[in-house]
């Protein structure tokens, strides 16, 4: 009886390596192994430069430029506190709907200050109501056809917008100068195939009213 028992136990002890071995071979990963499968690389959030950005919607606020990059541009405005009148005067004006479906948009977005500070309210009632041709040019004097980063408008020095005008473009400190009348105070936003830079002046050929209350369109 002793002599059958040696060989089933040295059978057995050549037998679990043999077993290890070949789960090794099948598996491709030693058992135990602590460098398993690596976690997918997180891509960064969108970053947005100037010194409007502070008082923006940030982190998991709503509005939070992370957010916004997976939104529609015309949705994307909506949700940018300081853009309420240029998000009116665009849906209003329906220039956004003109794009070709597909086509990239860079918005130079004047805040609400910068357009208290060019018109009077009966002007820009006006122009709202009644002048739906000016004020889809004075819209257009803000897009630029292709999303353009910031950095991608400075280093091209001048840029055309769909008006038709050329505006220059030049670093001040961390965002940019347009046309030498409006600094981008928080630039690069993103959505679905556009760029939003938020400017603290209105661009175009329009005259100043916002000291005139009696000034309408003509």
């Amino acid at each position: 009886m002793p002599q059958t028992t040696r060989p089933r136990s040295r059978a057995l002890r050549l037998l679990v390596p043999a077993l290890l071995l070949a789960t090794i071979a099948c598996t491709g990963t030693p058992a135990g192994s602590t460098t398993d499968v690596q976690p997918p690389h997180n891509t960064s959030a969108p970053q947005v430069t100037g010194p409007l950005c502070a008082a923006l919607p940030t982190g998991t606020e709503p509005g939070n430029p992370t957010f916004l990059a997976g939104q529609p541009v015309d949705q994307a405005l909506r949700w940018i506190p300081t853009l309420t009148t240029f998000e009116a005067a665009l849906r209003t004006s329906g220039v956004l709907a003109d794009l070709p479906t597909g086509t990239g948009i860079t918005i130079l977005a004047p805040s609400d200050d910068a357009f208290a500070a060019k018109f009077s309210e009966d002007n820009w009632d006006d122009l709202m109501a009644r002048h739906t041709d000016q004020l889809r040019t004075l819209l257009k004097a803000h897009l630029i056809a292709g999303a353009h980063p910031i950095d991608e408008l400075v280093t091209a020095g001048a840029t055309t917008t769909l008006d038709g005008a050329t505006a220059t473009v030049t670093r001040t400190g961390p965002t940019a100068r347009l046309a030498d009348r409006a600094d981008a105070v928080c630039a690069d936003y993103q959505a679905t195939n556009a760029r939003i830079h938020i400017i603290n002046a209105v661009l175009g050929p329009l005259p100043t009213t916002a000291n005139d209350t009696d000034h309408r369109a003509h």
